[in-house]
């Protein structure tokens, strides 16, 4: 095997595509296996979450070139404020004490992937493959040969000196490489919807620890937000029969009325909630980004801008070497990729068992915390900095100079 040969990416999700579109950027040649056909407006796995993006998630989005086309839907978040029911005390963030016009943006995860393919299409080194799923794979000289079926069941052996699996939570790749992942069940499905607050939320972004989880309310284009409520498992059925009025009563009890009355709930989709960790995030001449590698709890919005910091810094260091799955490559990707993996990771864990369970003997603590991350400015810049998405060996593209 040559180093001509493509690297290969299963999935064709976020992260799948955005680490396609970065290679395609750096001059790599990658072929790319997406489970559904592309279509607009109507992919899979670009569903109804609203994502939000990091100031640093957008800076690697504007890197390779998707920003510009998802820019018109997004809305900016000037101000995060985050409180715990029944605690006293507050934590704010705001974009003007920072120093930068946002600190994230807001963007429905359907847009962001509609940008996505828009700027896939303009991919000039990129094959696709789609509809297609991969059949097998076997170790051979300096790779793997993928046996990939297409539509109408013809199927082909693709040849890689680097295998990606990009392919979600329940990844086939890393199944079939033989790497184990740990498994933490919440017992916890998120609700995501929209609705109509009272109140122009003005580019506020709000966090609210309950007892029973966290709820997220988010800015959105025409003066909507998106709403994001944790639910126990026994509740879900009772959830998801209730009426538009029904919810939004149940919505307002858990948020509170910092944006006055709740109204017009659109569509509502459950999500169950459970953490999978791979044991390894490297294997021979293979690699796991994104949720494949590792799928966490929503809190805090981090999954998206994880995975893009493990695709973009995988293309950095392909963009530098000759043979892109070389053992070297992969330890040194490895290495750049835990603090801020097992940090994530150890931070919703962490958040979940401290912020959302009901402990009354942590609630003084938990106040005395969110006093002196609001009121101690370099708590709080460290704080905003890491909310922003800034973290030490992130890849170059998503880097900015901050205050």
């Amino acid at each position: 095997m040559t180093p001509s040969h493509p690297i290969l990416i299963v999935g064709g999700g976020l992260v799948g595509a955005s680490l396609a579109i970065a290679l395609d950027t750096a001059g790599i040649p990658a072929t790319l296996v997406e489970a559904a056909a592309p279509r607009l407006g109507d992919q899979p796995s670009y569903d109804e979450r609203n994502l939000a993006l990091a100031r640093a998630t957008v800076n690697g989005l504007k890197a390779i070139g998707v920003w510009d086309v998802a820019a018109a839907r997004a809305t900016p978040i000037l101000h995060i404020h985050t409180s715990r029911a029944g605690d006293f005390g507050s934590v704010r963030m705001d974009a003007a004490d920072e120093g930068v016009d946002a600190l994230g943006w807001t963007l429905p995860a359907r847009e962001l992937g509609d940008a996505l393919l828009r700027r896939l299409d303009r991919c000039r080194l990129l094959t696709r493959m789609a509809p297609a799923r991969v059949e097998g794979i076997r170790a051979v000289d300096g790779g793997w040969a993928v046996t990939v079926a297409e539509s109408g069941g013809a199927s082909r052996e693709v040849v890689t000196p680097l295998l990606v699996g990009a392919d979600g939570t329940v990844s086939g790749v890393r199944e079939r490489l033989g790497i184990a992942a740990r498994e933490h069940d919440y017992h916890q499905s998120l609700f995501v919807s929209t609705m109509m607050p009272e109140r122009d939320p003005r580019g506020r972004a709000f966090e609210r620890f309950t007892d029973h989880g966290p709820v997220a309310v988010l800015p959105l284009a025409e003066r909507r937000v998106g709403v994001v409520l944790t639910v126990d498992s026994a509740e879900v059925g009772a959830v998801a029969a209730m009426d538009d009025a029904a919810f939004a009563a149940f919505a307002q009890e858990r948020f509170g009325w910092r944006l006055g009355r709740l109204s017009r709930p659109g569509k509502r989709f459950p999500y169950a909630i459970r953490r999978v960790a791979a044991d390894s995030v490297v294997a021979h001449r293979a690699v796991l980004v994104g949720n494949a590698a590792q799928t966490i709890h929503p809190i805090g919005a981090q999954g998206f801008n994880l995975g893009l910091r493990d695709a973009l810094t995988l293309a950095e260091l392909v963009a530098d070497t000759v043979d892109p799955g070389s053992e070297g490559l992969l330890a040194e990707y490895a290495r750049r990729r835990a603090p801020d993996r097992d940090g994530t990771m150890a931070m919703s864990h962490g958040l979940i068992r401290l912020a959302c369970l009901e402990q009354p003997l942590l609630g003084p603590l938990r106040s005395l915390a969110m006093l002196a991350l609001d009121r101690v400015p370099p708590l709080r810049h460290a704080l905003g900095r890491r909310g922003m998405g800034f973290r030490a060996n992130a890849p170059f593209a998503v880097r900015e100079k901050t205050p």
